[in-house]
């Protein structure tokens, strides 16, 4: 059993460490809790060899998440592609970047991480009902994994998403609630059913296991640099807790002695019109003040993120640096990946590549550094965003001169 390597849930604030269950807040101080494993047992069953000849997914990390074997649900996700981005990095200024693409996974965003490690611990505690409040990935992600784990999927989305992600999800045959709000309304909505029906709310009550999956982000890129930590990271912020796990996992394999030691700086990354965490960082504040979403990035649209202080915590002690990119930044940023790389990203994408490019510019990131941006998702996800700022085709007749008219125009 996976109990077996962990030492219970801890809270992020007071301390206290409680049993494994499906919980999420602290009895005692309602801090968040974080699973916390038994290292030592980890240490003497774990080594470089016994990854490299795990299955080509985030389960040859087994021994650090937590989930029993006997109870994993997959599709297969993780292992996505760490790109040199030669062509992209001329353009901004850095000789070794890495683009770590993450679009690639089963239903194209890294959410199928955290979710094949929710819904596999939702299997363990014999839930029959999963379900999500998302701003779009996570659904489908969600509606996928409860597909073929033989519990019922129910999604929570905003009524203002993508259309193309309402597709998304629905093609998985969930039972689908569109709610006339933000996603922070459709997340409040969720706690409270959480308190009244026995259901798996992947992203609330088994938050602590489902933001464990985000580690494998941190693990992958290490093994695939060839067992070291990059000098920098730029990731995209929405609750940051995808910041917050990559450092958890660079940590964590420097802890079993699988990498030497970590001195990566993490730099993060918000759309302007949702950029609650980059505002903090650049007032100097410690306080994360909430707001109204407000841009066509809306994976990231999290007014409030739920662990917005530990992210910007984590960029300040490991000297890296947050901002944002307004929604004509994003859309540019799109295209500038597409064009120099060969990989269509979705708006978060947009968001990342964006402030990646300032950071460089202004020198936030050193020219030679080893750095990784992390592009989350896909862009045929949100192709309403790039469609109207594309040239249209010309329609010609089928001719050889029709050809060379267009080419001489």
């Amino acid at each position: 059993m996976s109990n077996d390597r962990l030492n219970g849930l801890k809270c992020r604030e007071c301390g206290t460490i409680t049993t494994i269950g499906p919980k999420y807040v602290c009895e005692d101080c309602f801090g968040p809790l974080e699973v916390v494993y038994d290292y030592d047992a980890i240490r003497s069953r774990i080594s470089r060899e016994k990854i490299a000849a795990g299955p080509h997914s985030i389960w040859r990390y087994l021994d650090l998440l937590p989930v029993s074997e006997d109870c994993i649900v997959t599709l297969h996700e993780g292992m996505t592609p760490l790109v040199a981005a030669p062509r992209l990095g001329k353009e901004i200024g850095l000789r070794n970047l890495f683009i770590k693409n993450d679009s690639v996974n089963p239903t194209f965003s890294f959410k199928d991480r955290v979710v094949a490690c929710a819904v596999s611990r939702a299997k363990e505690f014999g839930f029959d009902t999963v379900s999500c409040a998302s701003t779009g990935n996570l659904g489908g992600s969600v509606a996928a994994f409860g597909a073929v784990s033989g519990m019922r999927p129910v999604v929570f989305v905003p009524a203002d998403l993508e259309p193309s992600k309402i597709v998304g999800i629905g093609a998985y045959g969930p039972t689908l609630i569109a709610v006339d709000g933000s996603y922070d309304d459709v997340n409040r909505l969720c706690a409270e059913i959480s308190a009244t029906k026995k259901w798996a709310f992947v992203n609330i009550n088994l938050r602590p296991f489902y933001s464990e999956g985000s580690k494998t982000l941190g693990y992958e890129v290490a093994e695939q640099l060839g067992w070291r930590a990059p000098d920098h990271v730029v990731v995209p912020i929405a609750s940051g807790s995808l910041l917050c796990k990559i450092h958890k996992g660079l940590h964590e394999f420097e802890t079993l002695g699988l990498i030497g030691p970590v001195k990566t700086r993490i730099s993060g990354a918000q759309g302007s019109g949702c950029s609650p965490v980059a505002t903090a960082f650049a007032a100097g504040r410690d306080e994360i003040v909430p707001v109204r979403p407000a841009t066509i990035a809306k994976s990231l649209a999290i007014g409030n993120p739920a662990d917005g202080i530990y992210a910007l915590d984590i960029i300040r002690k490991t000297g890296g640096a947050a901002d944002s990119a307004t929604d004509p930044e994003i859309i540019d940023a799109m295209k500038l990946l597409a064009r120099t790389e060969g990989i269509f990203t979705e708006t978060a994408g947009g968001v990342t590549v964006s402030v990646l490019r300032k950071l460089a510019t202004r020198g936030k990131i050193g020219r030679d550094e080893v750095t990784v941006a992390y592009i989350t998702g896909n862009g045929y996800k949100t192709q309403e965003a790039v469609a109207p700022t594309l040239p249209q085709p010309p329609v010609i007749r089928p001719t050889v001169k029709e050809v060379e008219r267009v080419l001489g125009s």
